[in-house]
């Protein structure tokens, strides 16, 4: 258990020094790094790869054993109302408190 314990502390300083050390060049260069018009592109859609990355898995397997493609998944319930309610209306307030909505009504409502 201490090997793993000394194993993941090294690993999250690590992780720590490298996120400082880019961070701390980009912000000490400032202006004289100058990126690529296509990088700059690529890099606005990374916060959207990455909560996409995080969310999908959470809706479509909630309890990680597998796809749980079913009327009795609330987090797939309502991940489908967030997206209709966006579509229709495109507001992003609007969509949150419909899913959440939705998601506690179906969790506590229809499956208690």
């Amino acid at each position: 258990m201490t090997g793993t314990v000394l194993t993941n502390t090294v690993m999250i300083l690590g992780m720590a020094a490298v996120t400082v050390f880019v961070k701390a060049a980009l912000f000490v260069l400032g202006d004289r790094v100058v990126f690529p018009p296509l990088l700059k592109q690529a890099l606005g859609f990374v916060p959207v790869t990455v909560l996409t990355a995080i969310i999908v898995p959470m809706i479509l397997s909630p309890s990680g054993e597998g796809l749980e493609l079913t009327w009795t998944n609330p987090q797939l319930v309502g991940a489908l109302a967030a997206v209709l309610a966006c579509v229709v209306t495109g507001k992003q307030l609007l969509t949150i408190a419909v899913a959440l909505g939705v998601f506690f009504t179906w969790q506590l409502g229809v499956l208690a």
